[in-house]
């Protein structure tokens, strides 16, 4: 094993040989760990009182045993896709009409939209690991028991997402792109702050917002079964986590001074702001020759970028209002981004139990015929 520390995260593709070819090729001295460091003045803090106080939390924690599916049993891998059919429905390209791409062949327009899918899905692996290590922080500062009982069974929820999404873009992409530069802001200032609650709101209400609408974007346009099988699975496990986050802050938050409300405020709506306009890359435009600027505006006011936003604000706006960090003097700001609108939807702090409570649909699945 040869272990690389690096000062920031890689910035090559990296592609993938078939699995099974490259499984009789390596051996452990062919494994490169890169390793980059980052330095958190993390407070960490015992609890000996056992008792639970939460019912709530208490509640999620025992779906999350119940629930607790396996990346390698309770997925269909074997599930056949023909990959020359596309992997997302028909008419999402917001670049299909651009010369560019007509310009291309058929094999080229295939390999643009795998490679897109890839650079998508790179992005949920990556924001994985980091929920991954907060969540494991979260153990150790979260000032309760049953909140840290509940942290300790997300981490190994997240240590299954990181697991699936890394398989599937082996496997099914083979082909996996680098950390957008504001997810990687993003996570660096939730896992180096001190601030216990900050991680809460960072992560718990902001980034598995984001996951959440994401992975529905994704469940609603993705044609392969295994893809849409295995977000249907995490989206379960984000559900539990948002409603986690939202309901173990909705005491905390208000209980703070105005002062230093109005400091998470803002970076909330930092955050937000960032999610809007920023997360979506044009890395894969660039490889195969369009403008960079005109790509990213393109894909922020395509149908598929405003339903993104649309599920996105529609739930982390109310959720955000529901905890006090929608304060008078950062609603302008969410005004001004055009979400403040969803405001009164519906929060996670009014939990569906039925929908956690539903069988996983696990196991074999039916391919999908050709459109």
């Amino acid at each position: 094993m040869k272990v690389q520390l690096v000062s920031g995260p890689p910035t090559d593709v990296r592609t993938f040989e078939d699995p099974g070819e490259l499984a009789d090729k390596l051996t452990p001295e062919d494994v490169e760990i890169i390793r980059e460091i980052f330095n958190t003045p993390l407070t960490g803090s015992y609890n000996w009182d056992y008792e639970s106080a939460n019912a709530k939390i208490r509640r999620l924690y025992e779906l999350g045993k119940r629930f607790n599916w396996n990346a390698e049993l309770d997925v269909d891998w074997d599930v056949y896709f023909d990959k020359s059919e596309g992997p997302s429905q028909a008419g999402l390209n917001p670049l299909h009409d651009h010369p560019v791409y007509l310009a291309m062949s058929d094999e080229e327009k295939n390999e643009y939209a795998w490679r897109s899918q890839a650079q998508v899905l790179s992005q949920f692996l990556h924001g994985e690991q980091g929920a991954m290590m907060v969540a494991s922080q979260l153990v150790s500062c979260a000032p309760t028991y049953d909140a840290k009982l509940y942290a300790s069974s997300q981490t190994f929820d997240e240590a299954r997402h990181v697991e699936v999404f890394n398989k599937y873009l082996r496997t099914r992409c083979g082909v996996e792109y680098p950390i957008n530069p504001s997810l990687k802001l993003l996570l660096d200032k939730i896992l180096t702050d001190p601030r216990w609650d900050l991680k809460f709101i960072g992560m718990q209400v902001l980034v598995e917002g984001l996951a959440l609408a994401a992975f529905q974007t994704m469940a609603q346009t993705t044609r392969d079964p295994l893809l849409r099988q295995i977000v249907t699975l995490v989206m379960r496990d984000e559900g539990r986590h948002v409603a986690f986050g939202v309901n173990y802050l909705e005491d905390w938050i208000k209980s703070l001074p105005e002062e230093e409300i109005e400091e998470r405020a803002q970076f909330a709506y930092e955050a937000c702001a960032i999610m809007r306009e920023r997360l979506f890359s044009t890395v894969v435009e660039e490889e195969f020759g369009f403008d960079r600027e005109e790509a990213r505006r393109a894909a922020i006011d395509s149908a598929g970028g405003q339903a993104f936003r649309n599920f996105l604000f529609e739930r982390m706006i109310p959720n955000l209002k529901r905890v006090g960090l929608l304060t008078e003097k950062v609603k302008p700001k969410f005004e001004a981004l055009g979400v403040l609108q969803y405001e009164n939807a519906a929060t996670d702090a009014e939990i569906d139990w039925a929908a956690l409570e539903r069988p996983l649909e696990t196991g074999r699945i039916e391919p999908i015929a050709a459109e």
